[in-house]
């Protein structure tokens, strides 16, 4: 797919029209080691590498990332009490209307999506998709094999109409779970915690589908999603290419 320069950047989140136009016009943007300097250049989108500024980017359709959501960051663009975890990406992505594929407490770690992709977001935040999520829970309390049964078997959360199973949930220590649940219903883990008769002190998502957090991402790190890790989080074999 072809389009004008100008209309590439803004795509990228560049910023207007107008303020594109003067990158390119500036000398600030080069594809292949050469300066552009027409804004209404036609460029081929397929496989664009360009630099803004001295600074490689990949053309992207669409934005596809995971993060290792540090605590005390809220998944808001307008967050109330702490940082939002979107001043931890580039700016320009900002401008491509980024967006948190589901969210998690300020308190909360582990991974998390984001996207500009409508379609993405809904599949993997819509109920009706029962897409398995892993925790890692610290409780306040020993964990008691009622409790386990309990949020096993389902629990009543308070102004519920449904009742709250957990797919899976063992133990990882005398006061720490693991529990996968393929809802996503407000602080519903907390909830069933405390449905269960104990309270969650500390929580991680470690696996979303089938992607899990890799163990080289560190906390307030994000990175791109590749074709493999988007095979993972839909539950697809790895391609044998």
């Amino acid at each position: 797919m072809e389009m004008t320069l100008e209309k590439i950047l803004q795509g990228q989140g560049f910023g207007t029209r107008r303020q594109c136009r003067d990158l390119v016009w500036d000398g600030a943007v080069e594809i292949g080691g050469r300066v552009c300097e027409n804004p209404a250049e036609r460029i081929s989108t397929d496989g664009l590498v360009f630099t803004v500024d001295g600074k490689a980017w990949q053309y992207r359709e669409h934005l596809y990332l995971m993060m290792h959501k540090p605590e005390g960051y809220e998944c808001s663009h307008e967050p109330q009490h702490h940082a939002s975890v979107f001043a931890l990406v580039p700016w320009q992505f900002l401008n491509r209307n980024l967006q948190c594929v589901g969210r998690l407490d300020q308190d909360t770690t582990g991974l998390l999506l984001l996207s500009d992709d409508g379609q993405f977001i809904h599949r993997y935040t819509s109920p009706k998709k029962h897409v398995p999520k892993v925790y890692r829970i610290a409780l306040a309390e020993p964990v008691t094999d009622a409790q386990v049964s309990a949020l096993e078997s389902g629990v009543q959360l308070h102004q519920e109409k449904n009742i709250s199973r957990a797919l899976s949930c063992g133990r990882l220590g005398t006061d720490c779970l693991e529990m996968t649940i393929d809802e996503g219903r407000y602080h519903q883990v907390k909830r069933m915690v405390a449905a269960a008769g104990n309270r969650v002190v500390g929580l991680h998502r470690s696996t979303i589908g089938g992607l899990s957090l890799p163990e080289d991402l560190e906390a307030g790190q994000w990175r791109h999603l590749s074709a493999e890790d988007l095979q993972k989080l839909a539950g697809l074999p790895a391609s044998q290419d």
